[in-house]
């Protein structure tokens, strides 16, 4: 099936260049998104106080927006599909209406252990409190604020367990002993769906998590040999346990959708989207695909722990360069880019809807 699926996109490749679907969506959904640094939009610099320093930003906005990139991240290409704008984070105080929703994701965030700033279902209860007060507004005469059709008919994204997986190893967990933690993760995600959908939501945007073992940051910090590789040079184990985790959240959203009345959900496979990256990389003008652009140390992965992206002494590779991976950890605009095009052919999406779809 996942040979199928990079058959089919590679047709798709040949004929779709980065940003050349054209959305028709002239009544944007209104979006509200739960997620870890993979789409915050700058969430921690508004939660935490956070300095994010240049060179992020650099690409698009010209200065740091809080994102972890050189430029716009997946959701925010997904946000332009729609002819809406970028997500606000939900705790910036200044600058938005959150008229298109709000963006709930924070840098770091699990699913575990509960109720620590920002957990996914801290992020479930900072959302109820967003709901609660807009509608408050809504009946005191605000014509600014969401009201309860909109809450009803909006679109509701996750993307979040990176980071479970990747704490249970950083911890030194054996690969069975992370393998044994995906089940209470998974249980996270349902009860915040089924939180949001006794709320009102039908509708449901899940994005599984991305090729783990392939990050520079993992391959540069773990003792490894030929054998822990795989063919394109990734952490096997580490890809394994994210596969197990990306198979039980299908099932968990097969499950969902046959047993919420009225209920939408599509399961992305962001996976097999960003390991093509990595084994096609030449395909997409990129090179030295397990090596990051802005970091420390040079090949093969130019990442060091104590001099990350943004901090003095870090490098930056040329803004001409097509590198896969920011900082080791992110990815680059142009990668993104090329991610969210192929989310958008609905080819890795079940069941096969694209993002538009949920335009009114």
């Amino acid at each position: 099936m996942a040979s199928f699926k990079l058959l089919l996109v590679s047709v798709f490749t040949l004929f779709l260049l980065p940003n050349s679907v054209l959305s028709v969506c002239k009544n944007p959904p209104v979006i509200f998104n739960f997620g870890d640094s993979n789409s915050d939009t700058g969430g921690l610099v508004a939660g935490l106080g956070y300095t994010v320093n240049l060179p992020n930003g650099r690409t698009f906005f010209g200065r740091s927006t809080g994102r972890l990139s050189d430029g716009r991240l997946i959701i925010d290409f997904l946000c332009q599909n729609v002819n809406t704008s970028f997500l606000s984070p939900y705790l910036e105080s200044m600058g938005s209406t959150f008229s298109n929703g709000a963006n709930f994701a924070i840098v770091g965030s699990s699913t575990l252990p509960r109720y620590v700033p920002f957990a996914l279902n801290v992020q479930i209860m900072q959302f109820l409190r967003f709901k609660s007060r807009s509608l408050e507004l809504v009946t005191a005469g605000s014509q600014r604020m969401i009201g309860d059709e909109d809450f009803r008919r909006a679109l509701y994204m996750i993307d979040i367990g990176q980071n479970d997986l990747a704490h249970g190893f950083k911890n030194n967990l054996s690969y069975a002993e992370v393998v044994k933690t995906i089940p209470s993760v998974l249980k996270e995600i349902e009860i915040a769906m089924k939180t949001l959908y006794d709320q009102g939501g039908r509708n449901f945007w899940v994005h599984n998590t991305g090729p783990l073992g392939c990050l520079p940051q993992k391959l540069s910090m773990v003792e490894k040999t030929s054998r822990d590789l795989d063919q394109h040079g990734c952490i096997s184990r580490y890809n394994d346990a994210a596969n197990l985790f990306n198979e039980g959240l299908h099932q968990l959203c097969q499950g969902f959708r046959s047993e919420m009345k009225g209920a939408t959900v599509v399961y992305v496979d962001i996976y097999a989207i960003k390991y093509d990256l990595i084994a096609n990389s030449s395909k997409y003008g990129f090179s030295n695909p397990l090596m990051a652009c802005c970091g420390f140390g040079g090949p093969p992965y130019n990442y060091n722990i104590q001099i990350t992206c943004g901090q003095p002494g870090a490098q930056v590779c040329n803004e001409g360069s097509k590198l896969v991976s920011w900082d080791g950890i992110h990815y680059t605009e142009a990668a993104n880019n090329i991610v969210a095009s192929k989310i958008q052919t609905n080819v890795f999406s079940t069941p096969h809807i694209a993002f538009d779809f949920f335009c009114h």
